[in-house]
């Protein structure tokens, strides 16, 4: 450097560039301490939008099952919309970003022969211009970020390749590290959930096999038996689902239905385990059609109602409602589905923990006792459909879960 390239006053342009590179110091610290993956990846897309300036980002990952690219997270994609898509190795430009591991850029993306026009087709979204990047951890490339269509048709630049591979280089390592926390721990619980019926078992075995065991005793030993059986089955469906949704490897099947049919054949399934406890159930009769995976969005209801006969009072109430509602941040339409109960509430400060992996909320085994991952799952489905799920809960008085799906107007 000249002493009168030293000498000479920043530009506003030299002045954006390290303006961009606090803001992937920012990034950095923050993905380096989250370990939820889908959070994580939502960050990474939006840093890349907001650095790049572009209309989209996404994020590519290699789906080691299927050996194909797959979005894992999209600015402009929906999430149910990203399980029905693939992109392959070969005749795609993120293809062959993936096996060559270096960036590219692409002025047109209409002339160039590798640009995978199936997305396009899918979305109906028109890509003039791209620019991705592998993301590289030292041990292998994970797939692919990219940012499309540079905003007021602009030409991406150097800085622009320079910031994207900066950014994807910290997000490969979070990611990698993600995954690796989310495993472990998962694993740990799943170790600790297990153990307890494995317990009852191996104790009522040894019983069993007693020659003084007295012959009353053999069918309460048998019974405890099919219950906890019962139990390890429920735990492992509940942590296959639950590993599916992390793994972003869940197919749903989007359709169009009316909801109060649906409402009224869960509630349907719940109901003797309502009677017995003398509370009424009650639906409101609203109706609306909403585009979702129905066998999902019943697994969903089931939990939530099951849940509201499980905690409830003796001789309570399940109200369960749906109405529309506008979102001002996405401009789309929305049916909320509530269930409410006028069971025990939910302390103040184990609310933010409900949707928790394994969370329970203390002193309520003496009710009923679950896995610990029915709210997980049914935030991971609802999710998946592009709706949220939340509660409102005053203690000694019920709760209400809420949660939204698109509507069909």
């Amino acid at each position: 450097m000249t002493q009168e390239t030293a000498n000479r006053p920043a530009t506003q342009s030299d002045k954006d560039v390290l303006e961009n590179y606090r803001r992937i110091i920012d990034i950095s610290q923050q993905l380096g301490t989250t370990y939820d993956l889908q959070t994580l990846l939502r960050k990474i897309v939006v840093a890349a939008n907001e650095l790049i300036h572009t209309e989209a980002a996404a994020i590519i990952l290699m789906d080691d099952s299927t050996g194909k690219l797959r979005f894992a997270m999209s600015s402009n994609i929906k999430p149910h919309e990203m399980d029905e898509m693939s992109i392959p190795l070969e005749g795609s430009i993120a293809g062959w970003i993936f096996t060559h591991g270096e960036p590219r850029v692409i002025e047109n993306a209409s002339a160039d022969p590798n640009h995978y026009q199936g997305v396009d087709d899918r979305l109906s979204f028109h890509t003039r211009n791209l620019l991705g990047v592998p993301m590289k951890t030292p041990q292998r490339i994970l797939g692919v970020v990219q940012a499309v269509n540079k905003e007021d048709n602009q030409r991406f630049t150097d800085d622009d390749i320079s910031m994207l591979r900066t950014l994807a280089s910290q997000a490969a390592v979070a990611i990698e590290n993600a995954r690796l926390f989310q495993q472990s721990d998962f694993i740990a619980e799943l170790v600790h959930e297990l153990r307890n019926p494995l317990v009852a078992l191996k104790a009522s075995t040894t019983l069993l096999l007693r020659p003084d065991l007295p012959e009353e005793k053999h069918d309460d030993i048998v019974e405890t038996m099919r219950f906890e059986t019962d139990r390890l089955i429920g735990l492992t469906d509940d942590f296959l689902n639950v590993a599916r949704l992390e793994s972003g490897r869940v197919q749903l099947e989007i359709a169009a239905f009316p909801l109060y049919k649906l409402l009224t054949e869960s509630v349907q399934i719940i109901h003797q385990h309502a009677a017995d406890k003398q509370i009424d159930v009650v639906i409101e009769p609203n109706d609306y059609v909403v585009e979702a995976d129905r066998g999902k969005i019943k697994q969903v209801l089931i939990n939530l109602l099951s849940n509201a006969a499980k905690y409830n009072r003796p001789g309570g109430q399940i109200i369960v409602a749906a109405h529309a509602i506008h979102d001002l941040d996405s401009e789309e339409d929305f049916a909320q589905i509530d269930v409410t109960d006028t069971g025990y509430g939910i302390p103040r400060e184990h609310q933010k923990h409900m949707f928790q992996k394994f969370f329970r909320v203390p002193n309520t085994e003496k009710l009923e006792r679950g896995t610990g991952l029915g709210l997980t799952i049914c935030k991971g489905i609802v999710e998946a459909h592009s709706g949220r799920i939340w509660l409102k809960s005053e203690e000694g008085q019920g709760s209400t879960f809420s949660f939204t799906l698109p509507l069909i107007i």
